[in-house]
């Protein structure tokens, strides 16, 4: 069931459904404090493998990863198509371009880095390759990673039966309660081939990073709304599903723990200036 934020069904082209791109942004505020980062590991892998500190982040939102870049030590631009999300990352001191990534004018910039956290699927696979080899200096890094997130039946379970019976007609309700881990790994093994396509990178790498976060009640009904298949639901078909999973995270006691993987697929810029 479609608590993967922002992947609809594989018969649709997430780059295509632009309302679904940018409904993110109408509580961007609880996006940026409910949303989890990413391992610090994947950000230390990224950054030591790349031949700079200059970061472009696509599709940064409000700026989640970013930050986190510019903790360890990175110069860090951000491109959002939305401009409320941009406005949150720009507050708290990113500066932000607002543009789709295949819009957007490098006016002659290039970066030692790449990155798009849980934001390629909004990206036109083949065009942001393609852009992605554009704007990196040789041997730079293009680095697309996300989280899966798949809670536990327990959780998962009430939640789809909940989303089906309000939101009948939605293409999420096509999905299962949970999806296992090879459905995201093949989209990470796609966007190697879309990389692997446009002949101006090394052989792309596929990375994982499996850690763990325990959620109250609370937390978990907070980041819910903020997720593909609810941010543009009404507020008492949201009520309702949020009714159902948190009587359902009550009855395990108020809390649960959510076994997150993080996936990446990372390439370099070949070639000579």
């Amino acid at each position: 069931m479609p608590t993967l934020p922002g992947v609809p069904p594989e018969s649709a082209r997430p780059h295509h459904l632009r309302r679904t791109a940018e409904s993110f942004g109408a509580d961007a505020q609880r996006y940026d404090q409910a949303r989890p980062g990413y391992p610090e590991g994947l950000v230390a892998r990224i950054v030591a493998g790349s031949p700079g500190r200059d970061v472009l982040d696509v599709g940064c939102g409000t700026g989640i990863a970013a930050r986190q870049f510019q903790a360890a030590g990175c110069t860090v631009l951000g491109v959002e198509p939305d401009a409320r999300m941009a406005d949150v990352a720009q507050a708290r001191g990113l500066p932000v371009e607002v543009a789709t990534f295949e819009a957007w004018e490098p006016a002659g910039r290039v970066f030692d880095t790449v990155v798009a956290a849980q934001s390629w699927h909004w990206v036109d696979p083949v065009a942001g390759a393609v852009k992605a080899a554009r704007v990196l200096r040789p041997n730079g890094r293009l680095a697309i990673f996300g989280h899966v997130f798949e809670p536990p039946a327990e959780v998962a379970e009430p939640f789809a039966a909940a989303y089906r019976r309000v939101a009948p007609d939605s293409p999420f309700t096509s999905q299962p309660a949970r999806r296992p881990l090879d459905v995201y790994q093949a989209g990470y093994a796609s966007i190697a081939d879309t990389i692997r396509e446009t002949g101006q990178f090394s052989e792309p790498e596929q990375w994982r990073f499996d850690w763990e976060r325990s959620y109250t009640r609370d937390e978990w009904l907070d980041l819910l709304p903020t997720t593909g298949a609810l941010t543009r639901l009404r507020p008492e078909q949201l009520a309702e599903i949020l009714g159902a999973v948190g009587q359902a995270i009550d009855t395990l006691g108020g809390r649960f723990t959510m076994r997150y993987t993080t996936l990446a697929t990372s390439a370099v810029r070949a070639g000579t200036p």
